[in-house]
């Protein structure tokens, strides 16, 4: 019996991306307003998501929306070991199965109230907010209220990196962030475009 398990427990990994997106799909399909998409982010989407963010001097960075964890992942890997990392996800689900993986992560649930899991971590100002949250579902108070969040954490020159499947936000964001670049991601379902906003004063 004691082999069986270990043989079980060898194959996790290996299963992990399957249950991942079964676990995504079944998210999507109870709360689609929230979750935005069938399928977690691919390959190319990450790469593009973590690109803009000066990883060699980040001390503290977070993500909302993290999903199953496609960029939480590439997120840990990417980071210093000493730059803190917090990761915001409302699903009890899949937040539960991120905390169970990464385990020296800092986590919360609420975007709307980044500012406070900030503080009751003990962290400062942010260098980079990476997003995944389905923006364009959102009612326009909702939207604002996050991206105040967000504002206020980065510090002066820090980066918003968020994608969507839609040029819907760029307005928005340019108005609040000034320059907004704008990077499209045909490789990926459904194609996405990525924006990368600077606060002012850096």
């Amino acid at each position: 019996m004691k082999n069986t398990y270990e043989r079980v427990g060898c194959l996790e990994p290996m299963l992990a991306p399957i249950t991942d997106k079964l676990v995504f799909a079944a998210r999507f399909l109870s709360s689609p307003q929230t979750v935005g998409s069938i399928v977690p982010s691919s390959r190319q989407l990450t790469e593009r998501i973590l690109s803009p963010v000066d990883w060699e001097r980040a001390a503290a960075v977070a993500e909302l929306g993290a999903g199953t964890g496609v960029f939480t992942d590439a997120i840990r890997k990417a980071k210093r070991k000493d730059c803190q990392a917090l990761i915001l996800e409302q699903d009890d689900t899949m937040r539960e199965r991120l905390v169970r993986r990464y385990p020296d992560l800092l986590f919360s649930d609420d975007a709307r109230k980044l500012i406070q899991a900030m503080e009751e971590h003990g962290m400062g100002q942010l260098d980079a907010v990476i997003s995944g949250l389905p923006f364009a579902n959102f009612p326009q108070g909702l939207r604002d209220e996050i991206l105040d969040q967000v504002e206020a954490a980065l510090k002066p020159g820090g980066v918003f990196v968020q994608f969507q499947y839609s040029l819907q936000m760029k307005k928005k964001l340019e108005k609040r962030f000034g320059r907004v670049a704008i990077r499209f991601v045909p490789f990926n379902f459904p194609c996405a475009f990525v924006y990368v906003c600077q606060k002012r004063g850096g």
